[in-house]
């Protein structure tokens, strides 16, 4: 079994992985770190376990919406770069208000807690 060290909203991580699964767990971590900058971003260090939560709905909401678009038949959940019309644009921006939205409403509930 392999470990590898990941670094997540500054903060080193070790995670035991199968061995050869090394390159995939540090991209996965680096996906994570980005969301978890994006939301530290727009809510502010709340801390580190509220960021993290925070973080994991938001993955869990994608998660969600890719499980949806593939029970309906959708064949493409992500297009290919450089081929987003201008109406799949403004959908996706739309999309992205909505989550951020989202975001700010689990952010005030948290700080409520």
């Amino acid at each position: 079994m392999a470990q590898v060290s990941v670094r997540i909203n500054g903060r080193s991580y070790d995670v035991a992985c199968d061995d050869g699964q090394e390159e995939r767990l540090i991209g996965l971590a680096q996906y994570v770190d980005e969301r978890v900058r994006e939301i530290a971003d727009a809510v502010g260090q709340i801390g580190e376990q509220r960021l993290l939560v925070m973080t994991s709905l938001l993955i869990a909401d994608e998660l969600s919406d890719v499980h949806e678009k593939l029970r309906n038949g959708q064949t493409s959940v992500a297009p290919e770069p450089g081929s987003i019309t201008a109406a799949e644009g403004d959908a996706i921006a739309e999309n992205m208000e909505s989550m951020a939205v989202r975001i700010e409403a689990i952010a005030q509930k948290l700080s409520q807690d």
